[in-house]
């Protein structure tokens, strides 16, 4: 049989121990509870990343209509200038402006990504592609011309509207 001061001891090694087993429930339930909330909490608001995102789908909208071979045309056509000179300054004034975004590309998807890359190398191959069929005596405004014209026969050469359309989808489907 016990005695008494071990009845006590035991008693209260018992509480002791029933304490310490409550307390450690009670936390981990606490804790569940606010990661619970905090699932929550995200579930409803926006991610951090998306007002980012978003800024890189208009800067890539605009991009794709500033490396659009007419607007480069407008922007970069200066008289005296030969085919060759032109030819050079409308694929570097494309190159830049890609370069300029190129960061751009870790806050949009992949194929949004590939697609905006594609129009610039399109462009560019558009451009090389009539400079070289030109006279070595041709000028910068029968280069331009000659991209326009061809242009205008074939729209679907130009790829800029389609890519615009896929990253304005892209745009809108991540704010819904």
């Amino acid at each position: 049989m016990l005695s008494t001061t071990e009845m006590v001891i035991s008693i209260a090694i018992a509480l002791t121990l029933g304490g310490v087993l409550a307390f450690l429930f009670w936390k981990q339930r606490k804790e569940a509870k606010v990661l619970e909330e905090q699932y929550e909490k995200a579930k409803t608001a926006p991610p951090a990343t998306q007002p980012l995102q978003l800024q890189a789908y208009e800067r890539l909208i605009l991009l794709v209509d500033r490396i659009a071979l007419p607007n480069v045309i407008s922007r970069t056509s200066t008289a005296g200038l030969s085919a060759r000179d032109m030819q050079l300054l409308l694929t570097q004034t494309i190159r830049t402006e890609f370069e300029y975004n190129v960061t751009q590309q870790i806050y949009v998807s992949q194929q949004s990504w590939e697609a905006v890359r594609n129009l610039k190398d399109q462009n560019i191959m558009i451009v090389n592609q009539i400079s070289s069929f030109l006279p070595a005596e041709a000028t910068g405004q029968d280069l331009s011309r000659s991209i326009l014209e061809m242009l205008m026969q074939s729209p679907k050469a130009s790829l800029h509207n389609v890519v615009a359309d896929v990253l304005s989808y892209e745009a809108k489907k991540l704010m819904s």
